[in-house]
């Protein structure tokens, strides 16, 4: 298997990257948008890994951060999701929110993704839920709303105006399990001073 590729970046745009090697060989890998944002100006990288043979092509994907690769190979675990609907995914969404959108049941974040129906969402979360929180790059701690930043510079917002930290995380917690991580922080607060 083929773990990374290092080398002098040839061709980028938003879906692969032409990446040059020490021995003048130009691999072709397919990216996210995440990594393509990451490595986008840069003029040699190192990205980590994940060869698929197919009966009919062997593709390569690439990936900034371990964590991209690992829910990438998560993703394919679960039935009817092939690896362009699994790069799509990391494509709309961080791993952060795909991480916080299984730990809280969060169906509709999932299925926002062109191309991801009801069902599969609904696996997605499923099969994923208990995996996601076993991965050793997952804190489990941390993944219900961890990766959620909106909800905590509105929880700063909450606390700066007067509001007890404990019952403000509460209510954010409690709305970004009801309508989902795709709130902006003014509409977290909103809702929150609702509720407070």
């Amino acid at each position: 298997m083929i773990n990374h590729i290092k080398g002098r970046i040839d061709e980028v745009n938003p879906a692969y990257v032409v990446i040059e090697t020490a021995g003048g060989v130009g691999y072709y890998v397919n990216i996210s948008l995440a990594t393509f944002s990451e490595i986008k100006d840069l003029q040699e990288v190192k990205l980590l890994t994940h060869f698929i043979v197919k009966e009919d092509a062997q593709v390569l994907y690439g990936f900034s951060t371990e964590e991209e690769r690992e829910l990438f190979k998560l993703l394919l675990t679960v039935n009817g999701i092939g690896p362009n609907t699994a790069r799509l995914i990391l494509s709309s969404m961080s791993v952060g929110e795909v991480l916080n959108a299984i730990a809280t049941e969060d169906v509709k974040a999932i299925q926002s993704v062109k191309g991801i129906g009801t069902k599969t969402a609904q696996r997605v979360v499923i099969e994923l839920k208990d995996k996601a929180k076993k991965a050793s790059w997952a804190d489990a701690t941390k993944i219900n709303v961890a990766y959620n930043n909106n909800k905590y510079e509105a929880l700063s917002a909450l606390v700066a105006l007067g509001f007890p930290k404990s019952g403000a995380e509460a209510v954010l917690d409690k709305i970004i399990k009801a309508e989902g991580i795709q709130l902006s922080v003014e509409e977290l607060i909103k809702k929150a001073l609702k509720l407070l």
